[in-house]
């Protein structure tokens, strides 16, 4: 796991607080089992991502701290992939690579997610979400994500900056 990826002190605790949230509210099986999000590495990485892009989102407009909090989230992710990839197998050669193409997959998700969500277009969130979690098919669940994610932006809009930094998040129930 991802215990041992920053030594213990208050602000490391918050950041791994936030992204141990980020990643348990990811693998929430509804998501999966009722929504049709690919149960797979990609799936999975991709619901990290979703969620990860909304948390950001959401602190993207605060102060110098509040960004270095998203920064050690960021670096914690993708410390988090490394490893995954090398216990799934990956040589040290081709980690830098694959991690290199996360990351612009992570951007291009977040930067297309934060376009249509600034609109507050919720057919263009769906397009996005078709095409990066369900591949344009347009027989998924776009729709119910679509939802999800405009109301977990809400939600973490209501809570405040100083909690979330303090590793304090709350994410809704997706049913």
């Amino acid at each position: 796991m991802i215990f041992n990826l920053f030594r213990k002190n208050t602000a490391n605790e918050a950041v791994y607080a936030v992204y141990a949230a980020i990643v348990a509210q990811s693998r929430q099986p509804i998501f999966y089992a009722q929504w049709g999000v690919p149960d797979t590495v990609t799936g999975r990485f991709d619901m990290i991502c979703l969620h990860l892009a909304l948390v950001f989102r959401r602190l993207r407009a605060e102060s110098k701290p509040v960004s270095q909090f998203s920064q050690a989230v960021f670096d914690l992710f993708f410390k988090d992939m490394d490893r995954s990839l090398r216990e799934m197998g990956a040589g040290d050669l081709s980690v830098p690579k694959k991690i290199q193409k996360m990351g612009n997959l992570f951007y291009g998700l977040m930067t297309s997610l934060n376009e249509a969500m600034d609109r507050g277009d919720p057919a263009e969130v769906e397009d996005v979400i078709r095409r990066n979690l369900f591949d344009g098919s347009p027989d998924a669940a776009a729709d119910r994500l679509t939802g999800y994610l405009f109301a977990e932006a809400e939600r973490l809009e209501r809570q405040p900056t100083v909690s979330i930094i303090g590793g304090k998040i709350e994410l809704g129930d997706p049913a």
